[in-house]
């Protein structure tokens, strides 16, 4: 469902069309205008067009910082799952290995008792 959202940004007013609820795309309007102000309140040089150009580089720096940080993420929990897939294999081995053993002493301890008593297996 696609939404039709009047946001204003600066004193310019645009209407979007977007898939979220009109209360989030409101506020990352006013965040945007917030951001932009803010430039253009510390800089006497700095037009709204030239603070929303600075605001919208960094928030793609911002972007392509957290998608490397998301990359770097799924390659080690890719690790942590194929590590974890490595040792339950080792884990049942070894459990396989532990039964066997404990089947070859209930044996041995079988033949053990019954050549004490003189009784063959």
């Amino acid at each position: 469902m696609t939404n039709k959202v009047k946001v204003s940004v600066c004193g310019k007013e645009f209407i979007l069309q977007t898939s979220q609820p009109a209360s989030y795309v409101m506020g990352l309007a006013r965040s945007l205008e917030t951001k932009i102000l803010e430039i253009t309140s510390s800089s006497t040089s700095a037009t709204q067009f030239t603070a929303a150009i600075m605001v919208a580089l960094t928030m793609m720096d911002d972007m392509n910082a957290l998608n490397s940080q998301l990359e770097q993420l799924r390659t080690q929990s890719k690790a942590y799952v194929d590590e974890a897939g490595k040792t339950r294999l080792e884990r049942d081995a070894v459990v396989a290995e532990n039964n066997l053993l404990k089947e070859r002493i209930a044996k041995l301890e079988k033949e053990s008792s019954c050549s004490k008593t003189g009784s063959v297996v």
